[in-house]
């Protein structure tokens, strides 16, 4: 049976972030995961997973300046040392929560600069996190996402993280498969999931069009998450989306899992 995890960037939005982890303990979440933590105490966000017998499944890696556009540093040729900073601070954060696994956010390239330089880069940047995180106890990741919702990011299908994956060629590198994204881009869902279900670490999900509930759309769960326990899966799945109405009316759906 599928395990999934409540994403609380995302959901619980009714509350402030640091309450989040009390709801989604209510509503029957053994695990929580979030875009970014740094904006809060490392001790503050412990003592909220502990008493609210949380496990924290995953983060991203800092991603540069978000409000301002920019969806991670990895691929940016002219800031190596701002990311590897970046990483150093992730990881404090990954050790403190006991987090196992980090996404890292490939970015999107200025138009200066070639598509081969930030294939280069975003490997060497991508190898050299996969060794620290290893070395740190952390499983690394690289996601994809689709090209409507964020233009011009790196990576944008599954054959482009196996790529990465390939060029890196380092085990402690797998893919984040989110589903929302990978469906926009590809469809093919369970085919491409299960060629590859030993490269993915962590799923994500929402529902397409609109990124709300599963239900909401056009995508066929049941069978998707048969599919998945088929396939031998055994991680987490994130649940990304923004939920069409209040968050606790859009948990219909996963309540028989929790």
């Amino acid at each position: 049976m599928p395990k999934f995890s409540a994403n609380i960037t995302m959901l619980f939005k009714e509350v402030e972030f640091l309450e989040r982890f009390e709801r989604a303990a209510r509503y029957g979440f053994k695990a929580v995961e979030f875009l970014f933590p740094y904006e809060w105490d490392k001790a503050e966000l412990q003592e909220r997973l502990d008493s609210n017998g949380l496990d924290v499944v995953l983060h991203n890696l800092p991603a540069g300046q978000w409000a301002a556009g920019e969806r991670g540093l990895a691929c940016l040729a002219e800031r190596v040392n701002e990311f590897q900073a970046s990483l150093g601070l992730a990881i404090e954060y990954a050790q403190a929560l006991k987090c196992p696994r980090l996404n890292c956010l490939a970015g999107i390239p200025p138009v200066t600069q070639s598509p081969e330089q930030s294939m280069e880069t975003l490997t060497r940047n991508v190898r050299y996190a996969a060794e620290e995180t290893q070395k740190a106890g952390i499983e690394l990741l690289v996601e994809a996402l689709n090209s409507h919702d964020v233009p011009g990011y790196c990576l944008s299908s599954t054959r482009h993280m196996l790529d990465v994956i390939k060029a890196v060629d380092h085990p402690n590198v797998l893919m984040q498969y989110d589903i929302y994204h990978m469906q926009i881009m590809e469809g093919n869902l369970i085919r491409t999931m299960s060629e590859n279900i030993e490269k993915i670490g962590h799923m994500q999900l929402a529902d397409v069009p609109g990124r709300h509930e599963p239900g909401t759309g056009e995508i066929n769960f049941e069978n998707l998450f048969r599919a998945i326990d088929e396939m031998g899966y055994t991680g987490w799945i994130g649940c990304e989306y923004n939920p069409a109405g209040g968050t606790e009316d859009s948990l219909g759906w996963v309540r028989q899992f929790l």
